[in-house]
C-alpha cells in the first residue's frame, strides 16, 4: 500500500511546487499521476528502473544536475535546499527514495527541462503523454490512466 493520494498531494507535491514557485493544478495532477504510474504512490520505492515515488534513474538524476540545474545556480540552490544536509553528499541518489519533497522537485525539474506545455489538470490522456515522453517511453497511455483510477480515484484535494 502506498501513500494516500490526498495526503501526498497536500503534504508533499503542493508544498514542493509552492516552494519552487511552480504551483498549479495541472502540475499537481501530473506529478500525482506520475507517482501513481511509476510506484503506485510509493508501494515500491526502488527497482531496476529507478528510485523513489517517480522511479528516477541515477543517470537521469546526475544528468539533470550536470546539464540543467548547473546552468541556473539560484534554482540549483533552491533544489539543493530540499536535500538532507549530510546524506546528500554521501548518497545523492538515495535522496530520491527517502526524501519525498526532494524527489518531487527533481521530478518536476525533469518535466520543466523538456519545456512541455501543461494540459488541463483533468485531461488524463494529455497528462499520460507527458508521463510517457519523460518518465516511461515504453509505457502505454492506458497504464497511466489505469494507475490514476486505481491509486487516485478522483480524490484530489481542492487547489488553493
Amino acid at each position: 500500500m502506498g501513500i494516500a493520494a490526498n495526503e501526498l498531494c497536500l503534504y508533499v507535491i503542493r508544498p514542493t511546487l509552492v516552494y519552487l514557485n511552480r504551483h498549479c493544478a495541472s502540475a499537481e495532477a501530473l506529478l500525482l499521476g506520475i507517482a501513481a504510474s511509476q510506484s503506485a504512490l510509493g508501494s515500491a520505492l526502488h527497482d531496476r528502473r529507478g528510485h523513489g515515488l517517480y522511479r528516477i534513474g541515477e543517470h537521469r538524476h546526475q544528468a539533470l544536475w550536470d546539464d540543467y540545474l548547473a546552468r541556473d545556480p539560484d534554482l540549483a540552490s533552491l533544489i539543493r535546499g530540499l536535500a538532507s544536509q549530510h546524506a546528500f553528499l554521501g548518497g545523492p541518489h538515495l535522496e530520491l527514495t527517502v526524501n519525498l519533497r526532494y524527489s518531487t522537485a527533481i521530478a518536476w525539474m525533469l518535466i520543466e527541462e523538456q519545456a512541455t506545455p501543461l494540459p488541463a489538470a483533468d485531461d488524463l490522456l494529455a497528462l499520460a503523454r507527458i508521463w510517457r515522453q519523460i518518465f516511461n517511453p515504453q509505457g502505454r497511455l492506458r497504464d497511466f490512466t489505469h494507475a490514476w483510477h486505481a491509486c487516485i480515484d478522483q480524490k484530489l484535494p481542492q487547489a488553493s
